[in-house]
C-alpha cells in the first residue's frame, strides 16, 4: 500500500512514513513534552565570532539575530555587534537593527572597533568603526566592490583589504544594454589586495588653518592570481596574503598558497608551499616566522595540521606530526609559542605548544566539569596582547556558541553571554556519546539524543541524522538545527543518532582519508554497523529506522533509502548526491571532488560510479523518501534531486515527494525556507 505523504517538512515525514506507518508508539509533541518547538527552535540566536581587545578587559562579539518566520520579511538572520565586559559580564549592543556585521575586530590602540557591514545607502559591504567608549558607527572605506576580508596595520595609519576588481566602464555600459553574457569559469576579475591610509578617529579636530586634504585613494597591490585574505607583520612593512590562480570557489578550497609581499610595493619576498588545503595564517609577534593550518598533503581532505616555517622563506614543519586529530583555530601567545583549538573524536581541546613540538599543554577540555560548568565544544578563538586572556566561542548540549573568556594558567573559563535565557525553562533530553565498532573491527562513535524516560519506553523508533562532507564531524554540544531534528525529534519520542562515520575528522589525516576512492562503500556500511549496534543494545527499534542529512549526508540517505532499502522506513535526502557519474561534471568543486574524495575522474571508472550512485537502486528502493533542495546549489546541482526523484517516480515502487526552494543554494539560509524544511 502506498503511504499518503501530508506536510512536506523533515519532522512531519518521519511521524508519518516511521511512526504513522506501523504500530504507533504514543508519540508525544514537543510542545506538550515541555521541549524545544519549532517556533523557539527559529528564535535560537547563537554567537558567531570573538575578539577580545588588547588588554583583555571587553570581548567584541558578532551574534546571529534569526528573523521571524511568517511575521518579519523573508531574509538570512541579522548579525548584530555586541560587547561584553570581563569578569563582570555587561553586555550592550554596539551595533544593532537591521545589519549584517562581520568581521569585528578591535584597532591595535584598543579605542575603536572596526567592522564589515553594508548600511543605509551603501551598494556593497564597507568598513565602519565605533568607539569602544561609546558613539556613533563611522564608515572608513568604502570601494567599488565588496570588501571581503581587511586588517589594521598595527602601527594604525593603514588598512589592507581584499576586494574584487572593479569592472571597467566599457564593461559596464555594455551591461546596461543587455550584453550580459557570460564564459563560463573565465569571466572573471580578480580578487586583489589594496591598502588605504587610516582614517583618523572623529575625535581629532583638523586644523582650520589648513587646507582640507583629498583623502588618498586605495593602491592596488599587483599580484598574479586572485588574493582571499590579508596579514600584516608586526612592523607594518609586510603582508601574507594567501593567492589561487583564480577567484573560483575550487582554487579557493584546494589552491591557494601563503605569498609575504612588501605592503608599499607588492613585491614578493616569500613564497610556501603549503601541500594542500588551507585555513588560517599568521606572522608571530616578532616578525620572523609564519604560522599556518595545512592539509598534511594535496589528497588530506582537510586543513588540520599547524606549521611553521622562516617568514623570509622556508620549508613548513607540521609542529605535532604525530596528532590524531584537526586544528581549526590557533593564536601566537608569544614568539615561542602557539595557543590552539583541537577536535578531538566528538570533543575539542584547547592548548599550547612551542614551535619545535616539545612542550605541549593542555588547557581546557570540553565535557569536562570545572568550577561547575561543563567546558563547551570551543571555536573561534582571540587572545589579549600579553597571550594572558582568551576569548573562544562555545557550545553544549543544553545551549548554542556563546562568548566565553578564561585566563591562561587558570582552570576553568568564564561564560560571558546567554543569548537565549528562555532556554534554561525548556525540558531538553539527554545527549550522550555511542560507540560501535565496524564490521571490519573499526572503532567509531557518534552521539546520541534519547528522551529521559527512554528506558521505560522500550527500543525507540530512530532519526539517523548523517554529517556531510565527508570531511566533517558531529562534536559533543549543541546538535539541533533547522536541518538536524535533534532535540525537536527527541522530545516527540525518536532517538536521534549523529554517526561519526569513516572519512570524518577529528580523528586525524589517516582515518579521514579511510572513504577515499570508495563512495559509499565501507563509509556508509558504517551506518548499517551503527543501526545493528543501536538495535543489538535495544536502544532502538529495528522496525522503525528513518535516515536524513544533507550534501555528503543526503548522499548517504539516498544510498541507504536505495542500496539499503530494507533496513530503514523513510529518508529525508537535502542537498544530495544520487548520480556520482554526473555529479562530478556539475558541481563547482571538481578538483576537490577528484583529490580528496573519489581520486579518480568519473569518466575513467564508468561502472564503478555507476554502480556507487543511488538511482543504479531505484528498483528495489521501498523506502519513502523526501528530497529537498534549492534551485540555486552550485555545490550538488539540483539536477542530482531532480534525477532521483525521477527515476524513483518512473521506478513506482514508493513514495517521493521533491520539494525545491527558490534561490537558495547548498542550505537554506532564509527564515521560511529554515522553517518549512524543519517542519
Amino acid at each position: 500500500m502506498m503511504l499518503k505523504i501530508g506536510r512536506r517538512g523533515i519532522l512531519n515525514f518521519f511521524t508519518v512514513c516511521v511512526i504513522g506507518a506501523v504500530l504507533a508508539v504514543g508519540a508525544t509533541t514537543s510542545a506538550e513534552s515541555g521541549g524545544l518547538t519549532f517556533e523557539q527552535l527559529a528564535a535560537v540566536r547563537s554567537v558567531a565570532s570573538v575578539d577580545v581587545s588588547p588588554d583583555g578587559s571587553v570581548v567584541a562579539y558578532t551574534l546571529n539575530v534569526p528573523r521571524r518566520p511568517g511575521d518579519d520579511a523573508d531574509g538570512s538572520a541579522w548579525r548584530e555587534l555586541r560587547v561584553v565586559s570581563v569578569p563582570d559580564g555587561v553586555d550592550r549592543v554596539f551595533v544593532g537593527g537591521q545589519v549584517k556585521v562581520s568581521g569585528a575586530r578591535f584597532t591595535p590602540d584598543g579605542t575603536r572597533i572596526t567592522y564589515l557591514a553594508k548600511r543605509g545607502d551603501d551598494e556593497h559591504t564597507t568598513l565602519w568603526s565605533i568607539p569602544v567608549g561609546g558613539g556613533e558607527s563611522r564608515q572608513l572605506i568604502a570601494f567599488g566592490t565588496a570588501i571581503a576580508d581587511y586588517r589594521v596595520s598595527p602601527d594604525g595609519t593603514r588598512v589592507a583589504f581584499v576586494a574584487d576588481q572593479p569592472s571597467c566602464e566599457k564593461r559596464k555600459k555594455a551591461e546596461k544594454k543587455g550584453y550580459s553574457q557570460e564564459v563560463f569559469e573565465e569571466d572573471w576579475l580578480p580578487k586583489q589586495v589594496w591598502v588605504a591610509p587610516m582614517p583618523a578617529p572623529a575625535t581629532v579636530i583638523p586644523d582650520p588653518s589648513k587646507p582640507a586634504e583629498e583623502p588618498e585613494e586605495p593602491k592596488a597591490l599587483e599580484l598574479e592570481g586572485s588574493v582571499f585574505n590579508v596579514r600584516w607583520s608586526p612592523d607594518s612593512t609586510l603582508l601574507a596574503v594567501d593567492v589561487a590562480p583564480r577567484p573560483l570557489i575550487d582554487d579557493r578550497y584546494m589552491l591557494r598558497k601563503v605569498t609575504v609581499i612588501d605592503a608599499a610595493t607588492g613585491e614578493v619576498r616569500a613564497r610556501f608551499a603549503n601541500p594542500g588545503k588551507l585555513g588560517d595564517f599568521q606572522f608571530s609577534p616578532d616578525g620572523t616566522t609564519i604560522a599556518l593550518i595545512s592539509a598534511a598533503d594535496p589528497n588530506d581532505p582537510a586543513a588540520g595540521r599547524l606549521m611553521v616555517a622562516p617568514a623570509a622563506g622556508g620549508t613548513l614543519e607540521d609542529v605535532m606530526p604525530d596528532l590524531e586529530a584537526h586544528i581549526n583555530r590557533f593564536a601566537w601567545r608569544n614568539s615561542d609559542t602557539l595557543i590552539f583549538v583541537v577536535a578531538e573524536g566528538v570533543e575539542t581541546r584547547i592548548g599550547e605548544v612551542d614551535l619545535g613540538g616539545q612542550r605541549v599543554r593542555t588547557h581546557l577540555v570540553s565535557g569536562n566539569e570545572q568550577a561547575g560548568l561543563r567546558v563547551p565544544i570551543m571555536g573561534g578563538l582571540s587572545l589579549s596582547r600579553d597571550g594572558m586572556r582568551a576569548a573562544f566561542t562555545g557550545n553544549t548540549p543544553s545551549h548554542p556558541n556563546e562568548a566565553y573568556a578564561f585566563n591562561l594558567g587558570e582552570s576553568a573559563g568564564l561564560r560571558l553571554t546567554d543569548s537565549n535565557p528562555w532556554l534554561s525553562e525548556v525540558a531538553l533530553e539527554p545527549q550522550e556519546v555511542f560507540r560501535w565498532r565496524a564490521r571490519d573491527g573499526v572503532e567509531l562513535e557518534g552521539l546520541l539524543i534519547r528522551p529521559a524516560d527512554a528506558a521505560a519506553r522500550g527500543p525507540l523508533p530512530l532519526i539517523m541524522a548523517v554529517h556531510g562532507g565527508p570531511e566533517g564531524h558531529r562534536s559533543n554540544g549543541w546538535l539541533t538545527s533547522y536541518s538536524a531534528p535533534g532535540q525537536l525529534a527527541a522530545s516527540q519520542g525518536y532517538a536521534v543518532f549523529f554517526p561519526n562515520y569513516r572519512g570524518s575528522t577529528g580523528r586525524g589525516v589517516a582515518f579521514s582519508k579511510m572513504g577515499q576512492h570508495d563512495a559509499a562503500g565501507k563509509e556508509f556500511d558504517d551506518l548499517i554497523d551503527a543501526l545493528d549496534a543501536l538495535v543489538d543494545r535495544d536502544i532502538v527499534d529495528a522496525d522503525r529506522a528513518g535516515v536524513t542529512g544533507g550534501s555528503y549526508g543526503g548522499y548517504a540517505t539516498a544510498w541507504l533509502a536505495t542500496r539499503y532499502t530494507e533496513h530503514f522506513r523513510a529518508g529525508v535526502m537535502f542537498v544530495g548526491i544520487s548520480n556520482k557519474l554526473s555529479k562530478g561534471m556539475v558541481t563547482e568543486i571538481p578538483l576537490e571532488d577528484v583529490m580528496v574524495h573519489s581520486k579518480y575522474q568519473p569518466f575513467t571508472n564508468w561502472q564503478f560510479s555507476l554502480e556507487r550512485s543511488p538511482i543504479f537502486w531505484v528498483e528495489q528502493g521501498r523506502t519513502p523518501l523526501l528530497i529537498a533542495g534549492g534551485t540555486a546549489d552550485k555545490r550538488v546541482h539540483p539536477s542530482q534531486s531532480l534525477q532521483l526523484y525521477r527515476a524513483l517516480k518512473l521506478a513506482g515502487k514508493t513514495p517521493v515527494r521533491y520539494v525545491r526552494y527558490p534561490g537558495e543554494g547548498h542550505g537554506n539560509r532564509r527564515a521560511a525556507a529554515r522553517d518549512d524544511y524543519a517542519r
